[in-house]
C-alpha cells in the first residue's frame, strides 16, 4: 500500500552500533513497522529474531538481513499461540541467546460499529492486540530478568496507538485493545522498573502499512482514505528509527510513552 503523497526521507538519527551485542525479538516482523524495525536493529548492530505467522515473508527479510551483514532468526510464529510463542522463546535462546530486547509489535486493525456484531473481528483483534502481547510478555520476561540482571540493558517496548487515547467513531473495540496495551505498560513499569527493564510503549498515528487493508467498514475506510489523501503520513522507517532511539539511549533512561504523528494530522 503506498499512500504517502509527497514521501519525505526518513531521518536517521542513530548511528554506529549502540546495539552491538544484544539480541532482540521483533513481533509482527513480517511487514510494515515490525519489518522495519528489525531492519534498523540489525544495522544497529542487534542480533534480530522475526516472529510473524508469514513465514515466506519471514525468510526473504531474513536474507536480506544477511545479505547486508546482519544477523537475523526467521521464528514463523502465530502469537495468539502460547505454546508456539515459548518454543520461539527457546529457540532464541538456543541459536542466538538471552533475549534483552523485546519488540511486541503485533497486531491487527478490524474496524465496524459496535451494532454490526462483527464477533469474528472482535475475537481476532481480542486475540492477537492483547492475548499476543501478554503471551509475547510470558515468553520473554525472565529472559529480560535475567539481562538487567547481570548488567545489561534490557527493553520491552510495545507498539500501541493514537486510537488508545482518542475517541474515533467506529473503532470500539480496536482502541479498547490498544489502550490495554497503553495501560499495560505504565503497569508494568511499576514491577520492571526496579528490576532495571525498560518498559515503553509507542503511539503512531496515521503509518503507511498495510493495516488500513484489513479495515472493511465504509466509514472508517472513508475516514482514512480522506486522511491519506491529505496529508503525508509516516513511514514504518519513521517508526522504526524513533524505537531504535529509544533502544539506544543510555540504560538508565527510560522513554516511557512516545506518540508519533504526522504534522498535518489533526485527529
Amino acid at each position: 500500500m503506498n499512500t504517502t503523497q509527497n514521501p519525505q526521507p526518513s531521518a536517521r538519527i542513530v548511528s554506529g552500533t549502540p546495539l552491538a551485542g544484544r539480541i532482540a525479538v521483533v513481533t509482527g516482523a513480517s511487514s510494515g513497522i515490525g519489518e522495519a524495525t528489525a531492519v534498523r536493529f540489525a544495522e544497529l548492530g542487534a542480533k534480530v529474531a522475526l516472529m510473524a505467522r508469514r513465514g515466506d515473508r519471514l525468510d526473504l527479510l531474513e536474507d536480506r538481513i544477511r545479505a547486508n551483514g546482519g544477523t537475523a532468526l526467521a521464528l514463523p510464529t502465530d502469537v495468539t499461540d502460547r505454546a508456539a510463542v515459548l518454543a520461539a522463546a527457546d529457540r532464541v535462546a538456543d541459536e542466538l541467546g538471552q533475549a534483552d530486547l523485546v519488540f511486541a509489535n503485533a497486531g491487527v486493525q478490524l474496524i465496524s460499529g459496535i451494532t454490526d456484531l462483527a464477533t469474528a473481528d472482535w475475537d481476532a483483534q481480542i486475540d492477537l492486540n492483547i492475548k499476543g502481547v501478554m503471551n509475547t510478555v510470558q515468553a520473554f520476561v525472565p529472559s529480560l530478568e535475567s539481562a538487567a540482571a547481570s548488567g545489561r540493558s534490557a527493553d520491552l517496548i510495545m507498539t500501541s496507538s493514537i486510537a488508545a487515547v482518542r475517541i474515533l467513531e467506529g473503532f470500539q473495540v480496536y482502541s479498547a485493545t490498544k489502550a490495554y496495551v497503553t495501560q499495560l505498560t505504565k503497569l508494568l513499569r511499576t514491577e520492571l522498573g526496579g528490576k532495571r527493564i525498560r518498559v515503553a510503549t509507542i503511539e503512531p498515528g496515521m503509518v503507511d502499512t498495510e493495516l488500513p487493508d484489513h479495515v472493511t467498514d465504509p466509514a472508517a475506510s472513508k475516514l482514512m482514505a480522506d486522511l491519506i489523501a491529505q496529508i503525508d503520513v509516516l513511514s514504518p522507517e519513521d517508526v522504526a528509527e524513533t524505537v531504535a532511539f529509544m533502544t539506544s539511549v543510555p540504560k538508565h533512561v527510560n522513554l516511557t510513552e512516545i506518540t508519533i504523528l504526522p504534522t498535518e494530522q489533526i485527529i
